[in-house]
């Protein structure tokens, strides 16, 4: 068995950060996260600690403190290069210093160096971040705490960078990691709250109030690391439209954004039931799965079978049978290069639904790295089909470096199709994933814990076959002498059910009592409509800067993307814009650091500094047969995506020390790469890993970058994989596999073990006058119906169109048929309750 473990010393030196306390304040569906890191080197010389960690994609980062016995220090935030160049000569110094930086190559990574830790010292580092909670499509409201962070996929060539702007990660397995965390939440909301629930083990939820309106859990003790800590809230009546003003801050300019109040408008749009039953019959769907090594990782915790390629093949089977006909479809395949099934989208038939789902039963994790770019470039290349909407499904595990470039290219071509997609397992980038939808116009889903793909999958395409809402505007109507700066982008998508928020800064005097009115209006299925909302423009209570934070980081993430579209164009001086309002604001950006030094006044800490890295947790450890070491069982393992951890000063390109250069780790409990002399080099460490396994790679470098190499570095020859024994399948899959494309059942043996009946049963029950196919679409509606209610989120589409098929038919009898149907499977449905 390959060992996945972190860059550890040869003497198992300890890690120096001990533990990591959490609170969580919810109001509403704003959180305030405030993290404290205990850091304690118990070595006997002075350490720098490095620790790469992930957070939620939209988290703005207000705060970055340290304590240090008695003393208190606040970090700055500074332009990036100042503030590393700060850090360095603090270190060089001998002075204690902290920083703290986003990666450069995706906003849900940052990098955390603790310098100078004397021996025998402890320090505390606090960090506090705002977000908002994302609604989930059955209204719940989620917060993820990301535990688990998966090394990222770095292609060759996208821009990635030594230091802490590139994506470098020290991981271990779950039961390795070396601290503890603890977590709490204070959830509080103008409406009652009904429930909490998680993927991890929670204490009873305490309510504080009569009303339930504020409400305490905590993480049960023992949290092993082996999944993010997520929350689902609910509150009774969710869909309720607010607005919260937040009072500008005294100390700061007028007529700047953190000197005017900014208002958080929150819309949930109701379309007509009418409108909402109908359901699409054209479209070009175009679904991109990822086969990269790390989807033959177990989706979950429970079900130690179910890889993420396999819940991905049975959710397209899904799919595929739900699409209504006269649409067009095409399905691609992702790893280090892509596939496609077809060379163009095809007009969805019996044929080619048929010769779909059997490349569809082939699929395994077996393309190596996680390259999503090229596939993307490709689509975007195919010409749309007149009068077919394109929507774009995206099921990834999120495990790339090259975020940023991904979502651009995917807001270069929004205006052309909507983007869904979906993060499938522990410690997919919310960063990647919410950006799809966000920059697509679609919805995004994680799939986590117990979750089953196909609910959340089949959810997102009913919005897919909603009709589209277009024509979107806003407008403001304010009070004399008020005007309104909106920071947020124009909303391009709006959904049944799904929150959109506008952040707008307001400028100039109000009347007291004075109130705005915000109108979003749009058409929809050919039908102009409106929602609108009225206001109080006095600022509320006790959200501190929440809401300026909240804002500033809408219009920063804006910025950001405007400059890369426009870098090595005049921008405007866009990166200089988006480093004045990120040090105005207090939220860090990919141009900025937050920085602290201990200037106080002490002895100089005297030796060469030994670096740490912390590790964190990873989750996809695959055991590999070293007898029949494959490319995809290799994949599996995350040979191709081996973490990245930082060596100071270590000369790798045969040039002078440089700061943050990125050593490939070897990552095996039998293969140390501090135990072998020539192990000093990266040449070494393969060397080390060929002797015991037979691999050679190359290390390509570029412009002194150490990247990962081409991944395709074992044998493409897959015929030595053991392939594991399939479960039984589900017996609602066993069924849905055997509809036909025009939504029909055919009546033959396969159908009669599916209901679990023999082929003689299912014959004789039958009644005279009718049509064996129409018999047999019946027995099926009535089984889906009858045994699979609690799955029908699932299967719902395709009955609809199995039930539309039956209309189209004119079928004699169909009352009596259903009749015969019940009393064969021994259920009671009514026709209505079919669709019939």
């Amino acid at each position: 068995m390959v060992n996945c473990c972190g860059l550890i010393t040869a003497n198992k030196d300890p890690v120096p950060l001990k533990s990591i306390e959490v609170e969580l304040e919810v109001r509403d569906h704003v959180a305030t996260v405030v993290s404290t890191l205990n850091y304690e080197n118990k070595e006997d010389k002075p350490l720098e600690a490095v620790f790469v960690f992930p957070l939620p994609g939209d988290a703005a980062v207000c705060h970055f403190s340290a304590q240090i016995g008695q003393t208190q220090i606040v970090a700055e935030v500074k332009e990036k290069q100042k503030a590393r160049e700060e850090y360095d000569d603090a270190l060089s110094s001998g002075q204690q210093a902290f920083l703290l930086e986003e990666s450069e190559q995706s906003p849900d990574i940052f990098s955390l160096s603790v310098g100078s830790l004397p021996p025998g010292e402890s320090a505390s580092i606090r960090l506090d971040y705002v977000t908002e909670l994302a609604v989930q499509a059955d209204d719940g409201l989620r917060f993820c705490l990301p535990a688990v962070l998966n090394p990222r996929y770095q292609p060759l060539g996208s821009g990635g960078s030594g230091g802490s702007g590139g994506v470098q990660v020290t991981s271990v397995p779950a039961s390795l990691v070396p601290y503890s965390l603890s977590f709490s939440a204070r959830v509080s909301s103008p409406r009652p709250i009904s429930k909490v629930e998680s993927s991890c083990s929670l204490d009873s939820l305490q309510y504080l109030n009569s009303d339930q309106t504020q409400a305490t859990i905590k993480l049960a003790a023992g949290h092993k690391f082996d999944r993010d800590v997520e929350l689902l809230i609910y509150y009774k009546d969710a869909h309720q439209p607010t607005a919260v003003v937040e009072a500008g801050q005294a100390s700061a300019e007028p007529g700047s954004l953190m000197g005017d109040p900014v208002v958080m408008v929150s819309l949930y749009p109701e379309f007509p039931q009418s409108v909402m039953s109908s359901v699409a019959s054209c479209g070009e769907f175009v679904f991109l799965l990822d086969r990269s090594g790390s989807m033959g990782c177990s989706i979950n915790n429970s079900k130690q079978q179910e890889t993420r390629i396999s819940s991905a093949r049975d959710t397209l089977l899904l799919l595929l049978k739900s699409l209504p006909m006269g649409c067009y479809f095409n399905i691609y395949s992702f790893g280090s290069s892509y596939e496609h099934i077809f060379p163009k989208s095809v007009e969805y038939s019996q044929q080619t639904m048929e010769e779909a789902l059997k490349k569809v039963g082939e699929m395994g994790a077996n393309l190596g790295g996680t390259e999503i770019l090229s596939p993307l470039q490709h689509i975007y290349s195919q010409s749309c089909i007149p009068s077919q909407p394109r929507q774009l499904f995206v099921f990834t595990d999120g495990e790339v470096g090259n975020t940023k470039q991904v979502l651009d290219l995917v807001k270069k071509n929004s205006g052309s199709h909507r983007c869904f997609s979906f993060g499938i397992g522990e410690g997919s980038s919310s960063a990647l994933i919410n950006g799809l939808a966000k920059e697509g116009g679609g919805h995004a889903q994680f799939i986590t814990g117990t979750d089953r793909m196909q609910p959340k999958v089949m959810q997102s395409l009913r919005f897919a076959l909603q009709p589209a809402v277009v024509d979107i505007s806003v407008t403001w109507d304010l009070p004399k002498g008020v005007s309104v700066t909106v920071l947020s982008p124009p909303i391009t998508a709006l959904f049944q059910g799904q929150r959109s928020l506008i952040y707008a800064q307001l400028t100039g005097q109000s009347p007291k009592a004075a109130e705005g009115c915000v109108t979003v209006k749009y058409s929809l299925a050919g039908h102009p409509s409106q929602n609108q909302l009225r206001f109080s423009l006095k600022p509320a209570e006790d959200t501190g800067s929440t809401v300026h934070r909240l804002g500033a980081r809408t219009l920063i993430r804006s910025l950001e993307m405007e400059e890369r579209e426009r870098r090595g164009q005049p921008d405007g001086g866009l990166k200089e814009k988006v480093v004045q309002l990120s040090v105005q604001s207090g939220v860090s950006s990919s141009f900025t650091a937050f920085i602290a030094v201990n200037k106080a006044d002490g002895e100089a800490i005297q030796g060469p500094l030994v670096r740490r890295n912390i590790p964190i947790s990873r989750m996809c450890i695959v055991k590999v047969n070293l007898c029949s070491f494959s490319t995809q069982n290799a994949m599996a393992c995350g040979a191709p995506k081996m973490a990245f951890g930082v060596l100071r000063g270590l000369d790798l390109c045969g040039g002078a020390p440089t700061r943050g250069l990125s050593a490939i780790q070897m990552i095996s409990e039998d293969i140390d790469p501090f135990k072998h002399k020539e192990s000093t080099s990266i040449t070494g460490i393969f060397s080390s890993l060929k002797k015991k396994i037979g691999i050679s790679r190359k290390v390509r470098q570029k412009s002194m970058k150490i990247g990962l190499a081409a991944p395709n570095l074992l044998s493409k020859n897959n015929s030595d994989s053991v392939i594991p024994k399939q479960p039984p399948r589900d017996p609602l899959l066993q069924l849905v596999s055997l509809q036909q494309a025009s939504g029909c059942w055919l009546l033959d043996p396969a159908l009669s073990a599916a209901l679990g009946k023999t082929s003689e049963e299912v014959d004789k029950s039958k009644p005279a006058p009718v049509n064996s196919d129409v018999w047999a679409t019946v027995l099926a509606l009535i089984w889906l119906h009858g045994f699979k209610k609690d799955a029908k989120e699932e299967w719902e589409l395709l009955a609809m169109k199995a039930a539309s098929w039956l209309r189209s038919q004119n079928a004699p009898c169909l009352t009596e048929c259903v009749e015969a149907g019940n009393a064969l499977l021994g259920c009671s449905m009514q026709k209505d309750v079919l669709g019939l």
